[in-house]
């Protein structure tokens, strides 16, 4: 059986090599270190998360994040973003971009995991892309 892929994008190597690191005995990661190479790791991969920074060159991370969430082929990746950032307003931005949760540097390795896992729990069961297009998926009480 194939490992789930996570996208680990940030512009500082160190980084990098922590969360692969942290993450590659149970799935194979994959690196970019800014959003223009994340957006052509993310079409030639198709990862199943996406762990992301938002300082980094070129394309910052709420782009990076609003142009793959538009995408139809791409807009159920969850994006998990990890920044030093600490002020409601950079939160209230994630959101607004489409990340799906929001993490704050120095991270605890045990919460990251746990989101981690919990992220890719739902996007596995999320059916809505399984459900024939004729069938009702609304309940009525």
């Amino acid at each position: 059986m194939n490992k789930l892929k996570i996208l680990v994008v940030d512009d500082v190597p160190l980084n990098l090599e922590f969360m692969e690191g942290v993450f590659s005995k149970d799935y194979e990661v994959i690196k970019a270190s800014n959003g223009i190479d994340a957006l052509i790791m993310v079409e030639k991969s198709l990862p199943d998360l996406i762990l992301l920074d938002v300082m980094m060159p070129n394309m910052n991370g709420y782009a990076f994040c609003k142009q793959i969430k538009r995408d139809i082929k791409t807009s159920t990746i969850p994006v998990l973003m990890i920044t030093s950032l600490r002020e409601e307003k950079d939160k209230l931005n994630a959101i607004e971009s489409g990340a799906d949760d929001f993490m704050t540097k120095p991270v605890d390795i045990i919460i990251l995991r746990s989101r981690v896992k919990s992220l890719l729990e739902a996007r596995k069961h999320d059916n809505t892309e399984s459900v024939p297009s004729n069938i009702n998926i609304y309940k009525v009480f």
